[in-house]
């Protein structure tokens, strides 16, 4: 059976995901390991989420809310928004996969720094538009940068901050600057996975630009911060009219009973959020010290990972480590062959990727 596929969507890369634990033990036949590579909620899931899931069980029989209605109505509580600028998705990366399909057509341009989360380019791509990559500087996104890139045939520009892997985030000054400068109609998608951990005060936060006259979407997820990883549940901030335009497309039940339930008890637990953050926090910093110490490069960040310069092979580097427990993540695929990108772990953790670290390095 011969079928036409679309060279297009031939040319797409498949995305490559961190490995599960489970999937690491059994080909490598390590036991005990730690995951550090993925980005994860070091204390595990929101405990409140767990109970609210937990009493959801017994519908399971049932479709969830479509809409979303009490979560939506949580978040405009809690946001400040009416309802009518909300929608849910499957994660973030749902969101993206509407925003493209819904505004992109083949020939569009869509603008994405470089190196960042690799689904912006597998999505404009799979709606036929094409991506424009703009490399970082410095590790960070530059707005002249993507200014200078914007041609007739833009129709949306991606800016993930913090920066996804780098963790740099933009500041308010230079945003307002490429929004002030963008000409009107451009979507500008802003990627916040991350905005929970940043402590930089200069950081710019798009909820602050949604009311303005130029189309910013701000994207959330629970997966983070909140621990629901596992639950797949974001949420997009935007324009009435083009939240309309995304619910005439999403799956009608593209969100779980049950993740909406984790996702609504979650905000309401500010305890483990707010101890979640003090363990990233605390954890940093106890790394920046303990890579000072031993004299490895690495790079400070404003999210709940960073990278490090391991001055050899990243896909060795991984190995290696691989060997000694500590699962991280090699940024070879990133365009960074010597870089390897960790997230904080407990305080446990933390200590035996340093030990690794000094063994392998």
């Amino acid at each position: 059976m011969i079928i036409k596929i679309p060279e297009y969507i031939q040319s797409i890369e498949p995305y490559k995901p961190g490995k599960p634990i489970d999937e690491l033990a059994r080909e490598y036949g390590i036991q005990n390991a730690i995951k550090l590579a993925s980005n994860e909620n070091p204390l595990g899931p929101s405990p409140l989420a767990v109970q609210a899931i937990t009493l959801a069980l017994s519908n399971l029989h049932r479709y969830p809310d479509g809409r979303g209605h009490d979560l939506t109505v949580k978040l405009s509580s809690r946001l400040g928004f009416s309802p009518d600028h909300f929608v849910l998705g499957n994660g973030s990366d749902d969101l993206i996969g509407m925003l493209t399909r819904a505004l992109l057509q083949p020939g569009d341009e869509a603008i994405i720094p470089t190196p960042s989360f690799l689904m912006y380019d597998i999505d404009v791509r799979s709606a036929g538009a094409i991506p424009v990559h703009v490399p970082l500087r410095s590790l960070s996104i530059c707005a002249n940068d993507l200014l200078e890139r914007v041609t007739s045939r833009t129709r949306m520009v991606f800016i993930c901050n913090p920066n996804n892997p780098t963790g740099t985030v933009m500041s308010r000054n230079d945003f307002e600057k490429f929004i002030g400068a963008l000409p009107p109609g451009i979507i500008v998608v802003v990627d916040e996975a991350y905005m929970e951990f940043v402590r930089d005060p200069d950081c710019f936060k798009s909820m602050a630009y949604i009311l303005g006259n130029k189309p910013v979407v701000a994207l959330r997820t629970f997966s983070k911060a909140y621990g629901l990883a596992g639950l797949r549940i974001g949420y997009g901030v935007m324009a009435p009219e083009l939240a309309g335009i995304l619910h005439r497309i999403r799956q009608p039940f593209n969100v779980s009973l049950l993740a909406q339930a984790g996702a609504v008890a979650a905000l309401e637990d500010e305890a483990f959020l707010n101890k979640t953050v003090q363990t990233v926090h605390e954890g940093l910093d106890y790394l920046y010290v303990e890579l000072d110490r031993i004299k490895v490069r690495y790079f400070p960040t404003q999210a709940n990972f960073f990278l490090i310069d391991a001055g050899q092979d990243a896909d060795m580097v991984f190995e290696n480590m691989l060997k000694k427990g500590v699962i991280v993540r090699s940024m070879s695929s990133y365009g960074y062959p010597e870089y390897i990108r960790i997230n904080t772990g407990l305080p446990e953790e933390n200590k035996r990727l340093i030990q690794a670290i000094k063994q392998v390095l």
